[in-house]
């Protein structure tokens, strides 16, 4: 089997990234290991910044993300039993997030793939990229008990942390910076409404906690807990008094309970892989970085990454020059850094560490009266939360 482009990962990175080629006129396979449940189905990212949607409509994808998705204008956050609402639009000129869970990106790009797209093959599992600093990569796979060769012009990977494709990447040429943090999330999806219509960050002295939502109907909400927390140690009732005791304020707001349906626990980690690209091989999304989820960064910066690489490949198909090809990695990561500087910002602001002492919470509380009572950092959460340009 042969293309020009053989993605590796059905995800939302690799399932745009194919799209984009599709709409350029360039020839792609995508193999994913996991069955196509299971990929419409992964509870992942929520939050659609505002280049994100609009890759997504440029590339035709985007007209039920339109129809059910939510626009959010701002975002709410709590400290001291108080709140304080940063508006998007007017600090950023116009721009707000989208509310669209992964699962339905997923689910949309799958439809236009399978309808108009190359291949996609469920259930192939990679099982190495050869010869990456060649002109003829391959990708070694298992699809229906047998395993084949995909011969590519170019391989990206889109297969996460866990994938085979960075391991191709010489490990003396690379460097990975890594943060962990002693905390993570408690996550909880609840057949509710939810309780405020728009997302509220709430720091408290008891720990994180946030207030999200998957629908009109769906709440999904969090509380930080010890790194290493089992889900299952914790009873709804629980739950829900923890998360009243940490969205408490001193107006008459209250959290409205409902069913969960599915608790599960999120690490917290920064981490970052460089280089994106080694010879004819790119990496893409948790493939080459990781962010804590306080940003929203995860699945928006995937789509930075693959809309960079989209379009130097079309760049050197109309020019000749492999010039947006070498410069990858370098574009990528100024965007990746900077979302890793906002998703530690962000973590660091509202999460209280195990060792916190009386001076580092008012630290925490004099970082959020600023952003309260500042034009200026009230732009710079805006500006970031809502997305960084995609160079």
């Amino acid at each position: 089997m042969r293309t020009t482009v053989g993605i590796i990962g059905a995800g939302p990175a690799g399932l745009l990234l194919a799209r984009l080629l599709h709409r350029a006129g360039i020839d792609s396979v995508v193999l994913e290991s996991r069955d196509r449940a299971y990929v419409e189905q992964r509870q992942r990212a929520g939050i659609l910044e505002q280049g994100t949607v609009d890759v997504l409509r440029a590339a035709g994808a985007g007209e039920r993300m339109d129809r059910e998705g939510l626009r959010h204008d701002g975002i709410e956050l709590r400290y001291d039993r108080t709140r304080h609402r940063v508006d998007f639009p007017a600090l950023t000129g116009g721009r707000s997030v989208t509310v669209y869970a992964q699962t339905e990106v997923c689910k949309d790009l799958i439809a236009l793939q399978i309808e108009e797209g190359g291949p996609l093959l469920f259930e192939a599992e990679a099982l190495a990229v050869e010869d990456a600093d060649s002109d003829r990569p391959r990708i070694r796979f298992r699809h229906q008990g047998r395993e084949s060769v995909l011969e590519c012009a170019y391989v990206v990977g889109c297969d996460g942390f866990w994938g085979v494709a960075r391991r191709a990447i010489p490990e003396e040429l690379t460097r990975a910076f890594e943060r962990t943090y002693p905390y993570a999330w408690l996550g909880i999806l609840a057949d509710v409404p939810p309780s405020h219509d728009e997302l509220v960050y709430a720091r408290h002295d008891r720990g994180f906690a946030l207030l999200s939502m998957r629908s009109p109907s769906v709440s999904r909400l969090y509380l930080q807990v010890p790194d290493g927390t089992d889900a299952g140690e914790w009873s709804d009732d629980a739950v829900w008094a923890e998360l009243e005791r940490r969205f408490e304020t001193d107006d008459d707001w209250r959290l409205e309970r409902g069913p969960i349906t599915q608790k599960s626990v999120t690490p917290m980690r920064s981490w970052v892989h460089e280089p994106m690209r080694h010879g004819r091989l790119f990496l893409a999304g948790d493939a080459a970085h990781i962010v804590p989820p306080t940003g929203a960064k995860g699945l928006n910066l995937a789509v930075g990454d693959v809309v960079t690489f989209a379009r130097a490949l079309t760049h050197l198909r109309d020019t000749g020059s492999d010039e947006l090809l070498d410069a990858y990695s370098r574009t990528c990561l100024r965007r990746v850094w900077q979302a890793e500087r906002f998703s530690y910002d962000m973590t660091t602001m509202l999460h209280r560490a195990p060792d916190a002492t009386p001076f580092d919470d008012r630290l925490q509380l004099a970082r959020l009266a600023r952003v309260a009572s500042s034009r200026a950092a009230g732009t710079e959460l805006a500006e970031a939360y809502t997305g960084f340009p995609v160079d």
